[in-house]
């Protein structure tokens, strides 16, 4: 049977362990894994995932002039001649392009993640999505479900995000009693917050939540806040620089996404 664990911050991967057959579903709700679902559902053609912003220019370098657009943050901040990682921003420069997205916490626990046999990006817009696609093509592997985290801190929103994916997982018929006690309080947690407008006190609530309400991001969050809109399964596979730049990878839709 199919179990499942929630990582915490993604600096308690372990490498090890998810290259022993583990599917790995990373969430960094605010905001990494929420713009790379809605980058690809407007029409990106993949998203690179970079560790820092040395790291996006080099590829960029290797990457056909005008076909790419750079994106990111560093602790926060907008990182200089880069777009703002944002989903309902990215909307407007995406379509068509590879983006090369950076940032502090989310881009790095996928890139951590790379060991496990299938690594996805998860986020509220599109957890039911990913996790009837695992529960249909990975049955008897090991969910690892991973929080970012933001700078080796806990997160409520990547937990609450957690949270709801293991719900997904067990309307899709994952049995409880498989889960570790940190999925099992992922879960328990969303419950108590399971309506859409509960789930905005949570976003709004957390520290990075906070941030970005005091910078005009509310619709952001609202954007972000839409449970199931999207069926964008975004996936992590070679990059197309695999062989002139070590570890390049790439995250690109599994199928279409819905309506946003």
């Amino acid at each position: 049977m199919t179990k499942v664990h929630v990582v915490l911050r993604k600096e308690d991967i372990d490498e090890t362990a998810l290259a022993d057959a583990k599917v790995a579903v990373v969430f960094d709700i605010l905001l990494a894994t929420s713009s790379i679902t809605a980058a690809l559902a407007a029409g990106a053609r993949s998203v690179i995932p970079v560790y820092n912003a040395a790291e996006a220019e080099q590829v960029g370098r290797r990457l056909p002039g005008g076909s790419y657009e750079l994106v990111g943050e560093s602790e926060g901040r907008t990182i200089a001649g880069f777009h703002p990682p944002a989903p309902l921003f990215l909307q407007t420069v995406c379509p068509g392009k590879t983006v090369v997205l950076s940032t502090t916490n989310g881009t790095v626990a996928i890139r951590r993640a790379q060991p496990a046999r299938a690594v996805y990006a998860a986020s509220l817009l599109n957890s039911p999505a990913v996790s009837e696609h695992i529960c249909r093509l990975h049955q008897e592997e090991t969910i690892i479900v991973i929080c970012s985290g933001s700078s080796g801190r806990f997160c409520l929103e990547d937990f609450y995000g957690a949270g709801y994916f293991v719900h997904c997982l067990i309307e899709q018929g994952i049995n409880a009693a498989e889960l570790s006690d940190s999925a099992m309080a992922a879960w328990l947690f969303y419950r108590q917050y399971a309506s859409e407008e509960k789930a905005k006190e949570v976003l709004s609530a957390s520290r990075v939540g906070r941030w970005m309400v005091a910078y005009g991001l509310e619709k952001e969050i609202d954007y972000i806040n839409r449970h199931g809109a999207l069926s964008v399964i975004p996936k992590l596979e070679p990059g197309p620089l695999a062989a002139e730049v070590r570890d390049i990878v790439q995250m690109k839709m599994t199928k279409e996404g819905n309506e946003q």
